[in-house]
């Protein structure tokens, strides 16, 4: 099995344990640092719907508890064939992607499609943007 066919699966898996009892849209995603360590998380819902955890946030949170801070690859699995992540998981991956990190969007079948981080958020919000 292949770094990325293992990252998928890890994604699946975990989307299946996602608590979505109001949108009824499960997420998985699987992040995979440089070294080849694997993270994942799943969307998790409130009654309170804003404060929601999407799934790249939830895999995000879990690297960075476990002393990780770079992302080199990363999926989304959706319950639609084009799952991309929100703007917010977006700013959050590239904040931790590596320069050449890209974001495979997949369905249970398989991964649909694949993008650099500059395809998914081309004018992103950088640090050195922030005013003193």
């Amino acid at each position: 099995m292949s770094d990325l066919d293992a990252l998928f699966e890890a994604a699946r898996t975990v989307r299946k344990r996602a608590y979505a009892p109001y949108s009824n849209f499960l997420v998985g995603a699987a992040l995979r640092a440089p070294d080849g360590t694997v993270f994942t998380g799943c969307n998790v819902e409130n009654a309170s719907y804003p404060v929601s955890v999407c799934a790249e946030g939830g895999a995000v949170s879990a690297m960075i508890a476990a002393g990780y801070r770079e992302i080199a690859e990363a999926v989304v699995v959706g319950d639609a064939a084009l799952c991309t992540p929100c703007g917010v998981c977006r700013q959050r991956l590239k904040e931790f992607g590596t320069d050449d990190l890209i974001v495979h969007v997949a369905d249970l079948n398989g991964i649909k499609r694949s993008f650099s981080m500059d395809e998914l958020l081309p004018a992103a919000f950088e640090l050195e943007h922030k005013k003193d």
